[in-house]
């Protein structure tokens, strides 16, 4: 660390004294998945479920994010790991301020989500792979970016000229061309509940 940093994180109020204000326990939902694949549905379907069971989420979603904070970045290799670092330090600060957050981003590669898992903290990090075909998501296309992808307009798409790997062991493995979202997000949700219930003895 630079000698002119000075962090204050021992002045500020407590991550333990956040989670009793809240009444929850936050974690990192990370979403991944083939564009089409129902992230963004799926992510706001289960905050709005969050929020009336009495839990306060955020969400942080691809294209909102590169529409500001990370407008500066392209979809270069390079581009895209600082996309996802960027996006994992903001979530470490939701975290630490005592709220869930559910993250929607492509994050093609093991190696991203392995490093935002490592800036998040294991403890915290939940991958939960959005799982559909590329045929289902060509076919579904909501954004027209394959048929974009398909006819040279756009390169370096993932799923076409563009690997994603499918995580190895994720939290959660949500199939959407079997279920409709809500049963996805009642499915997430039932999972989840059990780890953000807050708990005073652990706090104790």
């Amino acid at each position: 660390m630079p000698e002119h940093i000075f962090p204050i994180h021992d002045r500020m109020v407590q991550f333990d004294d956040r989670c009793k204000r809240l009444n929850q326990r936050p974690i990192c939902l990370w979403f991944c998945g083939l564009s089409g694949s129902g992230k963004s549905t799926i992510a706001i379907g289960l905050e709005k479920k969050l929020f009336q069971e009495g839990y306060i989420a955020q969400i942080l979603d691809g294209d909102n994010i590169r529409n500001g904070i990370n407008a500066n970045l392209g979809f270069s290799e390079a581009d895209r790991a600082e996309n996802i670092r960027r996006v994992a330090e903001i979530s470490k600060l939701y975290l630490q301020s005592g709220l869930i957050t559910i993250n929607s981003f492509i994050s093609p590669t093991r190696a991203m989500r392995a490093q935002a898992k490592a800036i998040i903290g294991p403890k915290y990090f939940k991958e939960v792979y959005i799982n559909a075909s590329l045929e289902a998501c060509e076919a579904r296309d909501v954004k027209g970016l394959y048929k974009k992808a398909r006819s040279g307009a756009i390169k370096g798409f993932t799923g076409i000229d563009s690997p994603f790997e499918a995580p190895v062991q994720p939290f959660m493995n949500i199939q959407t061309e079997a279920q409709s979202p809500e049963s996805c997000i009642n499915q997430l949700f039932e999972a989840i509940e059990p780890l953000i219930q807050f708990k005073a003895d652990a706090y104790e």
